[in-house]
This record gives C-alpha cells, sequence and structure tokens, in this order.
C-alpha cells in the first residue's frame, strides 16, 4: 500500500507540471526513437545485403586465377592462365562438398539481331551453371550436355537482352549474332535484377563454354571455376577441400603461395554484415547521446522539483516520514518520467521506421531486443539521474527544511 502511495504521489507531481514534464521527456523521447530507427534500419541494411549476395547463387564457391611473380613482377590476376579444363574435371569428379560445378569464360561484344543491337556479355558455362546461381529458364531451355561437347552455337538470352533485341518478337528460335558469330535462341532466362553490386544481371547471353571458348575468345583456359557447396554450413569445408584439390594439381607444397583464389558467398556475406554491423553502431552511440542529454534533464527537473517541495519533504519528516519513503517518492517520480518517455519514443521510433520502409523505401527489420533494450536503458537512466536528487531530498532536516521559504 505504502508503494502504491508513493507511485500516486509522483503521478499527481507529474500531472501538476505537464508542459515542464513534457520537454525533460524530449530529450528521452528523441534517443530512444533515435535508437529504435537506426537499428531498424542497420538490421534491414544486413538482411538485405544477405538477400541480394544469396541471390548471386546458392552457397556459391568461386576460384580464380591468383596473382604471381614473375621476374620480380606480381603480375595482374586476370592476366594468369592457372585454372584449366583438367583443374575443373578434378573438382566435378573428386569433390565430397560440392553439388554442382561449372567451368566459366566470358567476353563482351556487340549482340546483334535484325535492326537491334545491344552492347552485353557472353557466358561460357555448363548446365549446372544455373542451378549454382539460382537460376531458371523461363521459356525454351537450356543447351545440353551433347550441344556442350559439341561446341554448338546455341543460347540462352537474359530478359535485358530480349526487351533490346526483341521488344516485340518471341526470341526462341531466333539467330542473333555477338560479335559476328550466329548463336539459335534456345531459351530466356527469368528476371533476376541487379546484385549487391548494382550489376545487371539479366544483361547476359549463355553458351556452352567449348563454344564461348573456341569460337569467341579462342583460348583453352578458364578465366573462373564456379561452385555450390552440399549447404551452407557446410561453406567452408568445401572451400578447404577445393584448395587442397587445386594445391596437389599444381603441386603447390608448404609454405608456397597458391596460384588461385578460393571465395565463398560465406566470407563475402560476413564481411558485409560486419561493414553493417559497424555502421549501424556508430549510429546508435550517435543517437544515443539524446538518451545523455534526456538524464541531465530528469537529473535537472528533480532538482527544481526537490527545491520547489521543501517545505512538503519537511512536513513529511516531520510527522514520521522516513528517509526511504522520501528517497523512494522521488525515484519513482525519476523513473516514471523516463518510462513514460521511453514509450513515447518506442511509439515515436515505431512509426519512423514504418515511415521510411513505406516512403523512402529503405529496407527496415525491427528487432524485439531493440524495444527491450530500450526500456531498460529507460529505467537505468531514471534511476542514475534520478537517484541523486532524490538522495538529497532524503538527507534533508526536518526543521531547516520546514523554515525554507
Amino acid at each position: 500500500m505504502r508503494i502504491l502511495n508513493l507511485f500516486k504521489i509522483a503521478w499527481r507531481a507529474i500531472i501538476l507540471n505537464k508542459v515542464r514534464t513534457l520537454l525533460t521527456m524530449l530529450g528521452i523521447i528523441i534517443g530512444v526513437a533515435s535508437v529504435i530507427a537506426m537499428l531498424a534500419i542497420g538490421e534491414g541494411s544486413k538482411e538485405s545485403i544477405k538477400s541480394k549476395i544469396s541471390s548471386m547463387g546458392s552457397n556459391m564457391i568461386t576460384v580464380r586465377p591468383g596473382a604471381d611473380m614473375r621476374g620480380g613482377v606480381r603480375m595482374d590476376p586476370s592476366a594468369m592462365q592457372t585454372l584449366t579444363l583438367d583443374d575443373y574435371q578434378a573438382l566435378k569428379s573428386q569433390t565430397k562438398m560440392l553439388s554442382a560445378v561449372s567451368p566459366l569464360v566470358n567476353g563482351s561484344g556487340q549482340s546483334i539481331y535484325g535492326s537491334h543491337n545491344w552492347p552485353t556479355s557472353i557466358y561460357g558455362i555448363t548446365e549446372e551453371y544455373l542451378k549454382i546461381k539460382v537460376w531458371e529458364v523461363k521459356t525454351g531451355s537450356i543447351f545440353t550436355d551433347q550441344e556442350v561437347k559439341s561446341a554448338a552455337k546455341v543460347a540462352v538470352i537474359g530478359q535485358t537482352v530480349v526487351a533490346n533485341l526483341f521488344p516485340n518478337e518471341d526470341p526462341i528460335g531466333k539467330m542473333i549474332r555477338f560479335n559476328s558469330i550466329p548463336f539459335k535462341v534456345i531459351g530466356v532466362l527469368e528476371k533476376k535484377g541487379e546484385s549487391t553490386f548494382g550489376q545487371d544481371q539479366d544483361d547476359v547471353i549463355l553458351s556452352p563454354y567449348t563454344t564461348v571458348q573456341k569460337r569467341i575468345l579462342a583460348q583453352d583456359y578458364l578465366e573462373s571455376i564456379v561452385a555450390s557447396s552440399v549447404s551452407e554450413e557446410k561453406s567452408q569445408q568445401a572451400v578447404d577441400e577445393v584448395t587442397q584439390i587445386l594445391r596437389e594439381r599444381h603441386k603447390i607444397t608448404g609454405d608456397k603461395e597458391d596460384d588461385f583464389n578460393v571465395f565463398s558467398m560465406e566470407e563475402m556475406i560476413s564481411t558485409f554484415s560486419s561493414t553493417s554491423e559497424m555502421l549501424t553502431i556508430l549510429l546508435v552511440a550517435i543517437a544515443s547521446i539524446s538518451l545523455l542529454v534526456g538524464g541531465i534533464g530528469i537529473m535537472n527537473i528533480m532538482y527544481v522539483s526537490v527545491k520547489e517541495r521543501t517545505r512538503e519533504i519537511g512536513l513529511r519528516l516531520a510527522v514520521g516520514g522516513k528517509d526511504t519513503d522520501i528517497l523512494m517518492q522521488f525515484l519513482i517520480e525519476a523513473i516514471m518520467i523516463s518510462v513514460t518517455g521511453g514509450i513515447i519514443g518506442v511509439s515515436l521510433g515505431l512509426g519512423t521506421t514504418l515511415f521510411i520502409e513505406k516512403v523512402l523505401h529503405w529496407p527496415t527489420a525491427v528487432t524485439s531486443y531493440s524495444i527491450v533494450i530500450s526500456f531498460l536503458v529507460c529505467a537505468i537512466t531514471g534511476i542514475f539521474f534520478g537517484w541523486y536528487p532524490a538522495k538529497k531530498a532524503a538527507s534533508l532536516d526536518p526543521i531547516t527544511a520546514l523554515r525554507y521559504e
């Protein structure tokens, strides 16, 4: 009952000074709203990055040529020719941690159909490439193993190429030219959209790697090998297995530097996520300054309240009130101001997050822990900044307090 009375007294004191209390809460409200909004933006960005990177390939692992030292000069990895078809065959036959493997060669050029032309890229692959990239053929079909072996001049094209070469026609069965080489369109890919790096993934022509090697690039080495691990959890094991097989094939022993590089989507996601988390922490730290300002405001208003009610405090002490009662009265008042500001701040933060998502179209994700932490911080702020003024009120001498004007 005594605690209930203390809450009633604290609430009455807050109601009697509505404007002053609201201004005191302002720092807490802005701080909590900012923290929730910043955490929501950070979490949403992290999920968006993860989703976009994952859409580039399911558990994808990429093997590329590595830099090498020749005559004391470090060569550009893109100029290296260390990956071969034998490497691809070895990975395909020896690995247990990969569910799909495809060689990859690519080149850029002009695609032409009738009076339409479009600069694009052609990728030489096998049919397993679509499984690795989690990509489907919308109409038509992908080329067969037999067409890969015979270096058939067939192509599957992306939606951007379709839009620019066949604005009003069905491309299936039509002949296009890429750098003067004719290709028969046998399939159209589903729309993929932009990658994390802003690249249009639909601006592409897919063809058997043998065709691109012989007829477009005139080369027998591979620019990269792409693969998919059996599961996301086993991506690192797959990377280790691929590295071991290629080191043995390339006769690399001991501490000698590899002439290839192996990357996984997991590493890329981890890198981008850690960067996003650092930015989120920085933004939250800046937003938290408002909470500090709000706490100082609570301390200031509680000092004013103690001064204004000095005679009331003296009277309570004189009629038998305990120091702990006075302490709890002002402490509860400080906590109520802080927590009420927190509730308003949470509502404002959720409203701001919704506005950012619906109007600005930024990815956001409100987490329950951000709301829980906000309430805890509000309670701690009320206790921390309300304690000293409350302690000062409880330590007043009753006679001195009664004489206070």
